[in-house]
């Protein structure tokens, strides 16, 4: 089952130093996007989200659009569970597979077979589920003898294919992501395209945040406008088969 409910949620960052000139306060507003407002402690805070809504069921593709700081990256990671509100309610029913940082839990030290399995870890997977994909996301990285050396050896499109990788080996009923992913020089790019074409296939729901309207609108069946953290206006669009790039 998949199923995505956040009600009236609320995001607050401490300023850690009250800006006092209104350039000031322009600048750092203009900077994260958010609003100023006061904490129960009469703290000066950015609100970041202010009373969000958002429901998605079986088969949504969600689209979040909005500026610089309008809190698409900040709902998701609401989500994914990596912030808590300071207040609202959050209903969250299956899996989550979080795309938001495909590099938390690796070290660039560790070689690659071990980065893997840290990776592995993070997602939530025991090792006997790692060992169980181990055959795939080799044969999908196509780094070879690399594994056996410390990603540090790595180039950067390298390690990218393989914590690509890894966070495509599981599928998942809601998939969350910041911006479309594309892996590597253009042959691999296609097959990252088809790789992830099929996991988000197989999702119940997909909630991803672009600035590309276009794209958004032709593989999403609701779009959701944030302005400085708050919602404001929802879409239904037609349902698209498949969230094929």
């Amino acid at each position: 089952m998949g199923y995505l409910r956040a009600k009236d949620i609320v995001v607050e960052f401490p300023t850690y130093g009250s800006p006092s000139r209104s350039l000031k306060r322009a600048m750092v507003r203009v900077a994260t996007g958010g609003i100023f407002a006061s904490d129960a402690n009469k703290r000066v805070v950015v609100r970041a989200l202010d009373r969000v809504n958002l429901e998605c069921v079986e088969g949504d593709r969600v689209g979040l659009l909005g500026h610089n700081g309008s809190g698409k990256t900040t709902l998701l990671r609401v989500l994914a569970g990596a912030y808590e509100p300071v207040s609202g309610e959050l209903e969250v029913r299956g899996n989550v597979a979080s795309m938001l940082n495909l590099w938390l839990g690796m070290d660039v030290e560790a070689t690659g077979y071990e980065n893997i399995y840290m990776r592995g870890a993070v997602m939530g997977l025991r090792r006997v589920q790692v060992d169980e994909l181990l055959e795939d996301i080799v044969e999908f990285t196509e780094l070879g003898d690399y594994l056996s050396m410390p990603m540090r050896t790595y180039s950067s499109g390298m390690a990218l294919r393989l914590a690509f990788a890894v966070s495509t080996s599981v599928p998942a009923d809601i998939i969350l992501m910041d911006e479309w992913l594309s892996v590597g020089d253009a042959g691999f790019a296609d097959k990252s395209k088809q790789r992830l074409s099929k996991m988000l296939d197989k999702a119940k729901i997909l909630v991803l945040a672009s600035h590309d309207e276009k794209f958004v609108r032709s593989i999403c069946n609701k779009v959701v406008h944030l302005e400085h953290g708050s919602v404001v206006s929802t879409e239904s669009l037609p349902r698209s088969d498949a969230p094929a790039a």
